[in-house]
């Protein structure tokens, strides 16, 4: 359970820094900070759920397109966001693609370093703790 909430901490956490990301370096991008917690939210909960129908639908019908499954999935993520939240305006078509970029980049990265951190304090994974003894049975 502890695991599932730290992983569920660091989605949310890759999630909002990408979106800051793409606020801080796109001019029409803008989120209003009351909004960024609601967008944050809505966005990460279309991605959980978006991902997989996504996934397959492009298996069974382009399988080229396995490889961008991610930026189809924050492109979606984006756009439902953007109609949900009152507060959040991503601007024109160049603003759209390079949000999608930077936000999946932005949080591929924070994603990472966020996991790689809670690994190596031991709390995110079993790494850095001894592995449990197997039961074995005893043959006499």
């Amino acid at each position: 359970m502890k695991r599932l909430a730290i992983s569920l901490v660091v989605y949310l956490a890759a999630n909002a820094i990408g979106l800051l990301i793409a606020v801080l370096l796109l001019p029409g991008f803008q989120i209003a900070p009351m909004a960024f917690i609601i967008a944050v939210l809505i966005f990460s909960l279309v991605q959980m759920l978006a991902n997989p129908v996504v996934s397959g639908i492009a298996k069974r019908a382009m399988p080229q397109l396995m490889g961008g499954i991610s930026l189809v999935v924050i492109f979606l993520g984006l756009f439902l966001t953007a109609m949900l939240v009152s507060g959040m305006e991503i601007g024109g078509i160049s603003n759209w693609l390079a949000a999608t970029l930077l936000v999946w980049l932005g949080s591929l990265i924070a994603g990472s370093a966020l996991r790689a951190m809670s690994s190596a304090k031991g709390m995110g994974t079993s790494a850095g703790r001894p592995k449990a003894p197997r039961h074995t049975p005893r043959t006499r």
